[in-house]
Formats: structure tokens, sequence, C-alpha cells
């Protein structure tokens, strides 16, 4: 098992409201992605969940909608932590991203003087230290992924993976059947690997049951997405009210 001060357990945002992230960082997560890829939050209500979840004190990821210069770029002048970029298929996707994210000599990214740099006064700062603290998450959900996992594990310079289950079981032409032996050998194979760089492996884990965090910290991963804040609220509330319907017959 990864040692616990290593263990980072987050969630998924895709409600635009400040107070569902200050009620979900009041929960006790180390980390809350604003996800920018399957809501309909703008990049103005983007920038805005950032601070409201660094105001907690936690970290604050963006899950951006595509591996593109533009979007990130807005997401880091933004403020975000970390950035969690989806679909990545093989190197050259990979070094896109770091490219992007870093500034030059390392990538390519472009000065502006936002929230992130402190409108302008913090720059020097921001360039120097806090720029280079930001964590790179690349998503593996897909087979091609997998099959070229060797080569973006090896580029450095990521902060770890994340394995999106649905989309990588979908690619192998069997979405949400996980109890599939050929889905089961995929993800092993994805575990042996990043074992092998040492590179932190991440899932998300969409049921909002804490055993199957506890299972795949079990496995060897230690940067979790534990559900997300639409299927938090829906599962309380269809679980309560079966359980009052049953008592009111």
């Amino acid at each position: 098992m990864a040692k616990a001060d290593k263990i980072e357990i987050g969630s998924w945002v895709t409600l635009n409201h400040y107070s569902i992230v200050e009620i979900m960082a009041d929960a006790g997560f180390d980390w809350l992605c604003v996800d920018l890829e399957h809501s309909v939050i703008d990049f103005f209500e983007a920038q805005q969940l950032i601070a409201t979840i660094q105001s907690k004190g936690i970290s604050a990821f963006v899950r951006v909608g595509k591996n593109d210069e533009l979007i990130i770029k807005r997401m880091l002048d933004a403020g975000a932590d970390g950035i969690i970029i989806p679909m990545i298929k093989n190197r050259a996707d990979a070094e896109k991203a770091v490219e992007i994210i870093n500034y030059p000599p390392i990538g390519s990214r472009g000065v502006g003087l936002a929230r992130a740099q402190g409108y302008g006064f913090d720059f020097e700062n921001y360039k120097s230290n806090k720029s280079k603290k930001i964590k790179i998450v690349l998503q593996i959900e897909h087979i091609e992924a997998i099959h070229n996992l060797d080569e973006i594990l090896s580029i450095g310079s990521i902060y770890g993976t994340m394995i999106g289950p649905y989309d990588l079981s979908g690619s192998m032409g069997k979405p949400g059947n996980y109890n599939d032996r050929d889905v089961i050998d995929i993800l092993k194979l994805y575990e042996k690997k990043s074992k092998k760089h040492n590179i932190k492996m991440g899932f998300h884990v969409i049921k909002p049951e804490h055993r199957l965090v506890l299972e795949k910290i079990i496995s060897g991963y230690s940067f979790i997405a534990f559900s997300l804040d639409t299927v938090f609220l829906g599962e309380i509330c269809r679980n309560e009210m079966k359980k009052l319907r049953k008592k009111l017959k």
C-alpha cells in the first residue's frame, strides 16, 4: 500500500457554483478538479471556482477539454495548481502538454499578467517558483495510450497519470465492463509500467463508495478522484428517498 502521506484524494466539480466547492472542500478532500470537458462551466466561472478551492487551503486542478494551448494557458493564468489533460495517446501528445504548460526555455508558454501572476505584481515570483510547481496529470483513457505508455512515462516533467476507466474500456469495445478479463489485464499492465517508471498512478472512482477507493490504494494508486459533485448529491437523495418511501408504504 502507498504511504498515507503520499495518497491524495480529490473529487470532480461539474456544477458552476462556489457553494458546491466550499461544501466539498470542507469535507476533507486534498484537491478538487474543475471539469471543463464534460460540463458547461466557462472560463470566468472556472477562475471563481479555482479561487474558492484555494481559499480553503487545498489544491485546485482543472481538467481541460482537450490538449489545447489556448484553454490550458487561460486556466494556468487563472491560477490552477495543476492541469489534467484528457485523451493522451502517445509521446507527442504528452510532450505537447509539457511544452504548453512550461515557460521557456523548457516550454513555450506565453506570458500573461493575470490572477496567477498577481495581476502583474507577483510575476517574478510566479515565474521562478509557483509556475515550476504546477502539476501535470495525463489522462490515460484509450487503449492506444496503454500501448505507448513506456514512451509517455519516459518524457519526465509530469506529476502523474490518471486512468479514465469508462473511456479506456470503451476504446476496447467494452464500455463500462470493468470486470471483463481483457480490461482487468490492461489495467494490470498500466500498473506494472507505471511502477517501473515510478510515476504516480491515478484513477477516477465514479461510484461514491469508499471501499472502491481503498481497493485502488491497496493496488498502489495514490492520486484518486473520488466520484463527483452530481453523483454524491444524486446518490444520497435517491437512497434516502427510497428508504423513506419504503417506510411510508
